[in-house]
């Protein structure tokens, strides 16, 4: 974890409120606190989402993605394994590849020529004899790389020097991951949207999975029945929900009711399954449709959000296109569910450059305690990864 403190010079600090389901909004705004949050969380001893082996199925092909402001490379080289690199030069630092993605025997750097292989190896740059000093070796020149970790084809990242093994870190969401990734994370990559949310990446991690079922008008228009299931959270801030999801026999405002169908297999009574992995990254299974969605911060008030969608390898081409219809119409950036989602997002910033806090309540009953059991659509789950965020930030609690 970066060792620095909570406030550097010259910055006011934060009050944290002494009710613990209090959260100050001015957390959201700050230019300062942005700053602070990419070195202590998203640089520090935290494991981090950055994309599923399924992107990369085949020998050469590679991804290139941001956390915060890092880059990365992600390949799978000629012996079929996965890499994560830093995208820089081990030369002079340049960003050695610029493309989202593609396939690739090697890798590049445009300004002195220095060649990459997909195991991040330098096999090549232009020197003549006399050039380099006597104890130049090209193997003493591979790209960088974090430390990288694998659970059901997730593939994570972390830069601290202190964050746990990948298992701890899960402890208690192996199940839940497995279920949500088709059950055993054997993937086919269907395809991807992009967003820009004009909002804080905190606005969007707290708000992306739970909020009120009143603000989407088509659990109204179809009728959607929710509110069994149950919700899980633990210290780390990571959550769990877990929904059951019920039609009318009828849904008469749909053209191809179809598009509601359970075919995979899925119990409506767990039609919805969701993990969030703090800071902000996560799955999700909600009917057939599999979805990743990793985020990442811009600034204090641009989060990009990439939703990546999934069949499971064993599908037939009819399910296929099944979980694309329902991805697409349900819950994509413009689905009937989450179009909603952007435009609150947006109005919750906004309403963040006001002065006091943001309240929970409900499945609160002690507004001085962290709760450690929530219902299914209790907002009190947010509370224990609030609990972990203030204690990364090194936030002290005021007085009551």
């Amino acid at each position: 974890m970066d060792e620095r403190s909570a406030m550097h010079e010259g910055e006011r600090p934060v009050i944290w409120p002494a009710k613990a389901n209090h959260v100050p909004k001015d957390i959201f705004v700050r230019e300062d606190v942005f700053e602070e949050e990419l070195h202590r969380i998203f640089y520090g001893d935290e494991w981090l989402m950055v994309a599923h082996e399924a992107e990369i199925p085949n020998k050469g092909d590679f991804k290139t993605v941001k956390v915060g402001r890092v880059p990365l490379l992600i390949t799978r080289d000629q012996d079929g394994e996965v890499n994560v690199f830093y995208n820089s030069c081990s030369h002079r630092g340049v960003q050695v590849e610029t493309a989202p993605s593609g396939n690739k025997r090697s890798f590049s750097c445009p300004y002195h020529r220095w060649l990459f292989d997909t195991k991040g190896q330098l096999v090549g740059c232009p020197n003549k004899p006399g050039d380099f000093p006597e104890t130049f070796d090209r193997k003493d020149f591979p790209l960088a790389r974090p430390r990288m970790a694998m659970v059901y084809g997730l593939i994570l990242v972390t830069f601290g020097k202190n964050t746990p093994p990948i298992d701890d870190y899960l402890e208690g969401l192996h199940e839940h991951i497995a279920e949500a990734l088709g059950g055993d994370g054997r993937l086919r990559l269907l395809g991807y949207q992009k967003v820009i949310l004009k909002a804080n990446w905190k606005t969007y991690a707290d708000n992306c999975t739970y909020h009120a079922g009143l603000l989407h008008t088509a659990f109204q228009m179809l009728d959607w029945q929710g509110g069994k299931g149950y919700q899980l959270a633990n210290n780390r801030g990571h959550r769990v929900y877990v929904g059951e999801l019920t039609f009318p026999k009828s849904v008469g405002r749909l053209n191809d009711p179809s598009l509601l169908e359970f075919r995979s297999g899925s119990d409506p009574k767990r039609g919805s399954v969701s993990v969030r992995l703090f800071p902000i990254s996560g799955m999700t299974k909600h009917m057939d449709s599999m979805a990743i969605r990793f985020g990442n911060p811009l600034a204090v008030d641009l989060t990009e959000v990439h939703y990546t969608y999934f069949a499971h390898a064993d599908d037939d081409e009819e399910l296929v296109r099944h979980r694309v219809r329902q991805a697409s119409n349900l819950l994509g950036p413009c689905g009937m569910v989450s179009m909603e989602d952007a435009a609150i997002f947006h109005r919750l910033h906004s309403g963040s450059n006001t002065p006091g806090d943001a309240v929970f309540l409900k499945g609160v009953t002690d507004e001085y305690v962290v709760p450690t059991t929530f219902a299914q659509n209790d907002e009190s789950s947010n509370l224990p990864g609030w609990e972990h965020y203030r204690k990364l930030m090194g936030y002290e609690k005021g007085q009551t």
